[in-house]
């Protein structure tokens, strides 16, 4: 197996977390957070609706990371994150950290909204 190079052109990768924190760029970010191309946006859980007008017409899908487990998505959020035209698609912190980091090397348009684990 060889290994390859991943580039992320002009995008901050999650370079890693823990327990209440990530890393971001080699900054330390505490709390739940949501990244995007351009920034780290604070963001106050699922209930957060304002987040969908920040990334309204910016992304195409956010992966929501629920924590250490995965867990449902509550409907009236999912809902309106869906009328916005916002793909959203739940899954364990640590797993949407690393698809994110893969979809951005991809120069996708994607935001990853993460609850700490």
């Amino acid at each position: 197996m060889h290994p390859n190079e991943i580039t992320f052109s002009t995008a901050t990768p999650i370079d890693g977390y823990g327990p209440g924190f990530f890393r971001v760029g080699g900054k330390v970010i505490e709390g739940s957070v949501c990244l995007t191309l351009e920034a780290a946006l604070d963001w106050d859980g699922m209930d957060d609706l304002d987040l969908i007008d920040r990334l309204r017409g910016k992304v195409d899908v956010v992966l929501v990371g629920t924590g250490a487990d995965m867990l449902p998505i509550p409907s009236a959020t999912r809902r309106a994150f869906e009328d916005a035209g916002l793909g959203i698609d739940p899954m364990a912190t640590p797993s949407a950290c690393r698809t994110y980091n893969i979809l951005l090397s991809e120069g996708r348009r994607v935001a990853a909204a993460l609850l700490p684990i």
